[in-house]
């Protein structure tokens, strides 16, 4: 097994998750098999009880781990499925060593950070990375690690010292590391700064790391004289120093960090069993970046949600509007609507705010309300259901009480989230619902559903199919015993709304079919694709020049490389 960790200095957010899965995506289109792991120096058991703002969308995973959201950024790089044990936090970490120790598996003696909880995570590790995540079941040759945080955070200091001791248990041939750090460039002088990253540089050696590659995070592409110095001062080859400046799409990373060596690097480093040709499947990510540049038309997506103040709270959401809109050769725009402000209440309070909103709802394409908890905002999302209801507007949305409200046609219809007594309960509270713990008590993960009709478009999207599997996460569910559950308005272009969360599973070239028929419908696409047998025309495929899927094929056959 070979080890790659990818670490972060000076700031985080720098994007180390985008590079640890871009570094995963070239070696596996190399043909090795690879794995992710990321590691959160939080406490908290999972990600389950954050609020969207604190740390961005929680991820569902198909066992129903909630996880960190770069987990996501893996599945959709690589086109793998993780489970939750690929997240590891403190948290988790210490529960398993008090486990331990409560029930005697230390002898009586003294537990310790050193050596318990760090033999802990690297037995986590070690165990975790010989799991196959891909669909033929082969064990991994790769494992990625992601450590989240910033190097001399005092809660990643445990981390950082196990994976001290871990890289000289597996043998230097086996583990590299990767620092990634920002180069700053101040308006005032224009000049690119390495003291930030000279310093992280050396208080990560100092913990006994020392970087194999230096992956600088910069707005423009790194100035020779800038390279040479961060190499003379940080201890490496110029080659050893990577440009990763702002790009057009993250499309793109991948392809700078094979520009730059680093399979190369990495083969030679950790004698990696890669033969040095053509790889079709890294023509085929160019292509997709290329023509992801050179999109022209545009689509536009009004987003109604709770947590548009932060667009990280709906990046799985946002990922699977850009697959759909690429699919059918538009530039997606996304207009983001905090549902509060539709309501009348922000009418009286800031009449401009409130405007402002319906005119961006109105001019938008299509509709999209994803999910949420809690009763904020509910009534400005239920306005803008019922107005693409009647505008004939394309609409996708979650099928709880918002969508119930306009089906089944009852004034006081509700849920019991919001009134336990109500006469008409459309959404009822679901058995795995604990109202007394938070955590990981929803319904979550994989579940089937099976389609009531055979002849909804929502089936025709999915390939006719009598059922999907797809990845919950909701407290509440729609009563059985509602007289009209049917989530797909017939005498409408498009009005949709699932209770699953269809974002999770969709890939570039695979998207999620509730969102390409969103994106299909607001382009005025939808009925012309039904007729063609869920076909795409010709100028909405890939060509043939790099092996990529014909005109012919149709849109659910398709395999690729994911993100």
């Amino acid at each position: 097994m070979k080890y790659i960790l990818v670490t972060g200095g000076v700031i985080s957010g720098i994007g180390k998750g985008i590079i640890a899965s871009s570094v995963g995506t070239i070696l596996k289109s190399c043909g090795l098999h690879v794995t992710a792991i990321k590691i959160d120096p939080y406490i908290n058991i999972d990600a389950g009880t954050f609020s969207p703002y604190e740390h961005g969308e929680v991820f569902v995973l198909d066992d129903g781990g909630e996880v960190d959201l770069d987990l996501g950024n893996y599945e959709r790089f690589l086109d793998i499925r993780l489970i939750r044990d690929n997240n590891i936090t403190t948290g988790k970490i210490y529960q398993s060593v008090i486990n331990k120790e409560r029930k005697g598996d230390y002898l009586g003696k003294t537990v310790q950070v050193v050596p318990h909880i760090t033999d802990a995570i690297q037995e986590w590790v070690m165990k975790q990375a010989t799991i196959s995540v891909d669909e033929d079941g082969v064990e991994p040759q790769v494992c990625v690690i992601e450590l989240g945080g910033t190097v001399g955070d005092i809660e990643s200091m445990p981390f950082i010292e196990a994976f001290r001791q871990f890289q000289f248990k597996v043998k230097r041939e086996n583990f590299c590391n990767i620092h990634v750090s920002l180069i700053p460039q101040p308006n005032t002088t224009g000049e690119q700064k390495t003291k930030p990253t000279q310093n992280s540089v050396r208080e990560l050696r100092g913990l006994g790391l020392s970087p194999d590659l230096i992956v600088c995070r910069c707005t423009t592409p790194l100035e020779t004289s800038v390279k040479e110095k961060i190499s003379m001062f940080c201890h490496v080859e110029p080659t050893q120093v990577i440009c990763v400046h702002d790009v057009s799409s993250i499309y793109r990373v991948p392809l700078l960090l094979e520009d730059q060596g680093v399979v190369s690097y990495l083969c030679e480093r950790l004698n990696l069993p890669i033969e040095m040709r053509p790889r079709k499947m890294f023509t085929k990510w160019k292509e997709m970046a290329d023509r992801s540049d050179r999109l022209l038309e545009h689509v536009s997506i009004a987003l109604v949600g709770k947590y548009t103040k932060l667009a990280d709270s709906y990046t799985s959401v946002i990922k699977a509007l850009e697959h759909s809109a690429l699919a059918i050769n538009h530039k997606l725009e996304v207009k983001y609507i905090d549902s509060a402000d539709l309501e009348t209440t922000t009418l009286q309070d800031d009449p401009v705010k409130y405007h402002e909103a319906w005119q961006k709802l109105c001019s938008a394409h299509g509709v999209l309300v994803p999910g949420g908890f809690g009763g904020r905002g509910t009534e400005g999302k239920m306005q803008a259901i019922s107005w693409a209801r009647k505008q004939n507007k394309p609409f996708l949305g979650k099928g709880d009480v918002r969508l119930c409200f306009h089906l089944v046609h009852l004034s006081d219809a509700n849920s019991t989230e919001f009134n336990p007594e109500s006469k008409h309960p459309v959404v009822i509270d679901m058995p795995e619902h604990n109202p007394g713990q938070m955590g990981g008590t929803m319904r979550l993960g994989k579940r089937r559903t099976i389609f009531s009709s055979s002849t909804s478009v929502l089936r025709k999207l999915y390939g006719d199919v009598e059922y999907v599997d797809e990845r919950h996460r909701h407290r509440f569910e729609v009563a059985k015993t509602c007289s009209n559950t049917q989530f797909f308005v017939s005498d409408h272009c498009y009005f949709v709304g699932v209770q699953y969360h269809p974002e999770f599973t969709s890939r570039p070239i695979k998207p999620s079919p509730p969102y390409f028929g969103l994106l299909l419908a607001s382009a005025g696409k939808l009925q012309s694709y039904l007729a063609k047998g869920c076909r795409l025309s010709p100028r909405d495929t890939y060509s043939d020049n790099s092996g990529s899927s014909s005109p012919d094929m149709d849109m659910r056959d398709l395999k690729f490389l994911s993100l």
